[in-house]
This record gives structure tokens, sequence and C-alpha cells, in this order.
């Protein structure tokens, strides 16, 4: 992976958890629902756009429909890295402390607002343990025995 290119594409750098995650897997689903957009090598430049120039985060915030939060780059905006199959998006709020303190922010499918302490891997270790409830996912998520799709050994 070009993380330089990546941090160059995008105007900055990503929490190192989530880089370790893309280092390790290609792809990563979580019970057939939760979606983790991971980088991959060769293609930073059109993740950093994708991940940057979300759409429909840009209408809602038109709209005023974000409850304060404003899109990347503007200073505390929003980044987005997962989605579900429901129409939730997950983001990173960016700050000045730096990606690995940037927290998860979750857009459910019911235009419900949620800030998380955390970064993506311990928000996702914690939805997958159920350590964390985010309000207004389906109460089936994840399943009893949920499947990860997760296709390890990158080769690059």
């Amino acid at each position: 992976m070009d993380w330089a290119a990546l941090t160059a594409a995008l105007g900055t750098a990503l929490p190192s958890d989530f880089r370790s995650l893309a280092e390790a897997y290609p792809v990563l689903v979580i019970d057939d629902f939760l979606m983790v957009s991971l980088p991959t090598p060769g293609a930073e430049e059109p993740w950093a756009s994708a991940s940057r120039d979300d759409e429909i985060l840009q209408d809602l915030y038109e709209m005023g429909d974000t409850e304060g939060y404003v899109p990347y780059p503007r200073p505390g905006g929003l980044i987005s890295w997962a989605s579900s199959n429901a129409g939730d998006a997950f983001y990173w709020r960016t700050s000045p402390a730096g990606p690995d303190a940037w927290p998860v922010v979750v857009r459910t499918d019911n235009a419900e607002w949620y800030e998380f302490p955390v970064g993506a891997v311990a928000f996702l270790a914690g939805v997958y343990g159920r350590t964390i409830e985010v309000p207004g996912m389906p109460t089936n998520f994840p399943g009893r025995n949920p499947a990860v799709l997760g296709l390890g050994d990158r080769v690059d």
C-alpha cells in the first residue's frame, strides 16, 4: 500500500489501526451487513476521493441534516470508511489531535447520528462483540454466530 500517495490524495493521514486493518485484509464484511471500505494497492487515489467526496454526506450537509457535522476537508469534517447494506454510514470525525484520536460517527438509515469515542477497529470489535450498541441499527446485527468475510494475507 502506498500510504504516502493515499495521504497526499486525501489530504491527511489515516488512523494507524485502520492502516493495519487495510494491510491485513483486502475485504472486510461483517455478517453480510457492514462493509468496511479498505483501500487497495494501486487504487489509493480513487479510495481517497470516494472517502473524501461523499456525495450523500455533502447533500445532507447542504440540506442542514447533519446535526452539526460537516464534510471533510472542513475542520472537524467527516471521512467515510464503511457502510451497511441498510444505508448506515460510518465516518471518522477529523480533529487537530491527529488520526489516532478521531472518533467514529455513525449516521443510521433512520437519519440519526451517534458518536463513539473509539477508533474504527475498536468500534468494529465492540459491535461484533456486542459491547457497543448503535441505536437504530437492526437488533439482529450481528447475529448469534456472525460471519466475517475477511480475506487475509494481502499480496502487494
